[in-house]
């Protein structure tokens, strides 16, 4: 069922500002599936990479903070329009893109440098 509800929220200013909650999560289903796929992708080259230990989960982190700045240039000066907030679109699905980065990094380094 489709939902056309409406979200507000205060500024400090007391301007009410208005958010469409399909919008939202239309926003987040796209936010989410460029998560998925950025973890996969940089778990693949960590795995071919041969990074191990904490280096491979300091890949991990410099991809997603790349990822989160990509986000906010795309969105450009007013990101306001489309997200909430720029802390829930950095923190949001971390753990999840986290361990489908841990699939793709052990098993790309599995394949290529265990004989």
């Amino acid at each position: 069922m489709s939902s056309t509800r409406v979200k507000t929220r205060e500024t400090k200013s007391g301007e009410i500002i208005a958010y469409s909650d399909a919008a939202i999560r239309n926003n987040a289903s796209a936010v989410e599936y460029c998560r998925t796929s950025m973890a996969a992708l940089s778990g693949s080259t960590a795995g071919v990479l041969g990074l191990t230990g904490i280096l491979g989960f300091l890949f991990y982190l410099l991809a997603v903070l790349c990822l989160w700045q990509m986000l906010l240039l795309k969105s450009g000066s007013n990101w306001q329009k489309y997200f909430i907030s720029r802390k829930s679109l950095l923190t949001h699905g971390f753990l999840s893109g986290l361990c489908t980065y841990v699939l793709f990094w052990t098993f790309l380094y599995g394949m290529v440098h265990v004989y």
